[in-house]
């Protein structure tokens, strides 16, 4: 069963804002530049755009890999992830980074945030079947929940994560895919939160970037309540300047990627001006800038 504490002391925002560092092309990809210092300094630009302009949090994606593993991934993308995701948790200092390694290799997800030290990881497809671009990827909540209780990293003692361990935030009905048999948004919430063991769940669009409906929203809100009173309930695609307001009014986070670049473009660099403008619509006052000078 999801426990809805853990978000509350993993965000003290009442609609905090994760930006999303989406990595440039990782070793053994198809289109690996061969520099992966060059990759970890692009990532570390985006990390101080989001901190610079009042993101709560991070998150860590492989997105430049694709076409995408279903599930396992290589040794040399968890090591090149470790490797980055090490960086950005140190210089997001208190603010909690996240993983997810796409498709849906939730054990290397665990693992690169046990070993950063980040807080949470996202994962798409954590119980049930989806079809999808890579195949028919299986939710791998069984093995993951046993793994992170062996890891330490589930908050019942110390270690991984710190004293609440790593959290798991899950999407239902991800984007990019469709269930295998027929299910409702409200069954695949609960399945998740009940079942799956998540912490919290992610609504998303039908694709990155793709406005998620407000509807939807209040569907899986209404639907976590009624197993798990508090439980979390967040964006995770589509959100942008002008959407912002009303979906922070139904939601309880706003994952961001797409809509903070450069002119709004997916392969941009983050800017930090819309991301402080986004954030400005958001309650809560904005977290101090860390104060980093970035290596030349």
């Amino acid at each position: 069963m999801a426990d809805s504490s853990r978000w509350q002391r993993l965000f003290a925002q009442a609609c905090p804002l994760i930006g999303v560092v989406h990595l440039r092309p990782l070793p053994g990809s198809p289109r690996w530049a061969g520099d992966l210092a060059a990759v970890e300094r692009a990532a570390l630009a985006d990390a101080l755009a989001y901190l610079e302009g009042g993101a709560d949090g991070l998150i860590v994606e492989n997105f430049g890999d694709v076409p995408f593993f279903a599930s396992a991934v290589p040794p040399e993308t968890v090591a090149a992830m470790a490797r980055i995701a090490t960086a950005v948790v140190a210089m997001a200092q208190e603010r909690p980074v996240g993983i997810n390694v796409l498709r849906n290799d939730a054990l290397a997800a665990l693992g690169i945030a046990a070993a950063s030290g980040a807080r949470f990881i996202r994962v798409n497809v954590l119980t049930g079947a989806t079809v999808t671009d890579q195949g028919l990827i299986e939710g791998p909540a069984a093995e993951l929940l046993r793994r992170r209780r062996l890891l330490g990293a589930d908050g019942r003692g110390a270690g991984s994560g710190g004293a609440d361990g790593i959290a798991i935030l899950a999407d239902v009905l991800v984007k990019h895919g469709a269930p295998l048999a027929p299910l409702s948004l409200r069954e695949a919430v609960r399945d998740t939160l009940e079942r799956g063991g998540a912490d919290a769940v992610i609504v998303s669009g039908s694709g990155t970037g793709q406005p998620t409906a407000l509807g939807d929203l209040e569907q899986a809100r209404s639907a976590a309540a009624q197993v798990v009173p508090g439980a979390p309930v967040l964006v995770g695609s589509g959100a942008t300047l002008e959407t912002a307001a009303a979906l922070a009014s139904r939601c309880d986070g706003l994952i961001v990627g797409s809509a903070l670049k450069r002119g709004g473009q997916l392969a941009s660099p983050v800017d930090g001006q819309r991301v402080r403008a986004l954030r400005l619509q958001l309650p809560g006052l904005l977290p101090q800038s860390p104060q980093i000078e970035m290596a030349p």
